[in-house]
């Protein structure tokens, strides 16, 4: 078995692991290995805003995770895409720059997450933040990595659904992050003229000259080496054979809301009762680990057009679809410049609580009625989502003795309430659809389809129809209760020294909005966290 020495191993080339690793290596006296599961992330599919179509459920860039069958979802298993490349799940995300609200970030403060209030984070945020679009500076950086654009070329249909907002009381916001989220407008995206702009494009493309960083890609973490209370290394699989990478100051797990508490339990921390059944001996009982998993989950409108005004495949579009590629390598506009998901926004039902409940994604193209990826012809549809659910699930390995095998439990609809505000949603959706906005381009629709009506007609429909937008977090949640994996003001892994944990997993509750940047944020907070306790310098 070969072995390797750094000062620090960062676990997870995504959002939070490349900020991270970029923080960590800016000292050249200290070693520091970034780890990652997936490869390359050098194709068209991943670069090109339109290939994201291409990368959900292609084993070569998506772990393509599938839950357990969800009992009030009638009993279905909910694919969990998460990304598995250099760039984790921000490289086959839709690149949407969203933060969540300042009310989700004083949550946590009163959650016992001292130092994580929005005074807090927003700092950071403008930090990491490069904003090409000459907005509020009190909200937003000019300084960092991280560009942040609006989209190249978007549909006329997308401005048509801002507009269109004015028939369900919901007014033009043009920006997301700022004062309000409330209102529909065109999404902010990390993108770099109109191609993705990954946290690996930002924050470690720029810095793998340096000596003192070493990238390690396709190597799979098998568990943690713990000795005398310690992390001091990991077991992992690369180049077809078992290594042991170590680590003399710290280890850093950025792997995710699934993988983290995956890698924490196949090493013994977790659950003790739990890891005894599945024949794990418990190192350290540690009983948050794997709960407290929060996601978005989704209800979809979609509505057949023949307006070849819309994205879609078919005869009448072929001369656009022929001249597409031609139009974004010479000017970056056209088709292949769409995200899918280019404007969208934030509503309240009548159970919203001050804050909107909900949010929008617009497709403005066809989404499958039949759960196709491509389906031929137009249209156009409408995501929504429950923004803070009340629907708590938790992650656990599996039985079959691999260590490696994830069950992945939403529970989702298991607290009425996210199945009430969900069908609220979807009717405000279908009133923003109503709009004499889109007369010019209407529609049958074919999901939920004109019949389904009632509340219980649409619960019905959600029930075998509903989604996730992929958003899953909470999993090592950072606090002060007994469920509690992190310490908040430095998150570390508790009663092991030398490990942290800092990705989605720690979020105490799920922030109402995207999850990619409030990831980067933890990742450059946790970066704060390690250079300021003094160990970054020499050895």
């Amino acid at each position: 078995m070969e072995a390797a020495e750094f000062d620090y191993i960062v676990v997870g080339a995504g959002s939070a692991g490349c900020v991270v690793a970029n923080r960590l290596s800016a000292d050249p006296s200290v070693r520091v290995c970034l780890v990652e599961a997936g490869g390359s992330d050098n194709s068209l599919r991943v670069k090109v805003p339109a290939g994201i179509l291409s990368l959900y459920g292609n084993p070569n860039y998506d772990y393509c995770f599938v839950g357990v069958p969800q009992p009030e979802l009638n009993n279905r298993r909910i694919p969990v895409n998460r990304g598995k490349a250099l760039g984790g799940s921000s490289s086959i995300n839709s690149m949407v720059y969203i933060r969540g609200a300042a009310e989700d970030y004083d949550e946590w403060a009163r959650l016992g997450c001292a130092g994580w209030a929005y005074r807090d984070v927003l700092p950071v945020f403008r930090k990491l933040e490069r904003n090409l679009l000459g907005q509020d500076p009190r909200y937003h950086g000019s300084d960092g990595e991280l560009l942040v654009d609006s989209p190249r070329d978007p549909n006329e249909l997308s401005s048509m659904f801002v507009k269109a907002g004015k028939n369900a009381g919901l007014p033009a916001n043009a920006d997301f992050n700022a004062e309000s989220q409330f209102g529909l407008g065109i999404y902010n995206v990390t993108q770099d003229r109109g191609q993705r702009f990954s946290s690996f494009s930002a924050f470690m493309r720029p810095v793998l000259h340096r000596r003192n960083l070493t990238l390690l890609s396709e190597c799979e973490v098998i568990d943690l080496a713990v000795a005398q209370g310690r992390a001091t290394g990991l077991r992992v699989q690369h180049d077809g054979q078992q290594k042991t990478l170590s680590a003399s100051r710290e280890i850093v797990l950025s792997a995710g809301a699934i993988n983290s508490p995956k890698i924490l339990m196949a090493s013994g921390i977790g659950p003790a009762a739990e890891l005894r059944q599945i024949g794990i001996a418990p190192l350290l009982d540690l009983p948050g680990v794997g709960k407290n998993l929060q996601d978005h989950v989704d209800g979809m409108i979609t509505v057949r057009s023949r307006s070849t005004r819309t994205l879609g495949l078919s005869i009448a579009n072929l001369p656009r679809m022929a001249a597409a590629p031609f139009q974004y390598f010479a000017r970056r506009k056209g088709m292949l410049t769409t995200n899918y998901v280019e404007a969208g926004g934030f509503a309240k039902t009548r159970h919203a609580n001050g804050l909107p409940d909900i949010q929008f994604h617009f497709v403005p193209g066809y989404r499958s009625h039949r759960g196709r990826l491509i389906e031929y012809g137009h249209g156009y549809a409408i995501h929504t989502c429950v923004l803070r659910p009340k629907s708590v699930g938790e992650i656990k390995l599996s039985r079959d003795g691999s260590r490696r095998d994830v069950l992945i439990d939403h529970r989702f609809f298991t607290h009425e309430d996210d199945a009430m505000v969900l069908v609220e949603g979807i009717k405000i959706a279908r009133r923003i659809f109503a709009s004499p906005e889109f007369d010019a381009v209407r529609g049958k629709e074919m999901l939920p389809g004109k019949d389904v009506r009632g509340d219980d007609e649409i619960l019905a429909y959600l029930r075998a129809e509903a989604l996730t937008v992929y958003h899953p977090v909470g999993t090592c949640k950072m606090g002060t209760d007994d469920m509690a994996v992190v310490d908040p003001a430095t998150l570390k892994v508790r009663g092991v020294d030398g490990l942290r944990v800092a990705d989605a997993s720690v979020m105490p509750k799920l922030i109402g909005g995207n999850t990619n940047a409030p990831s980067m944020m933890i990742g450059q907070k946790v970066s704060e966290m390690i250079l300021g306790s003094g160990r970054s310098g020499g050895k």
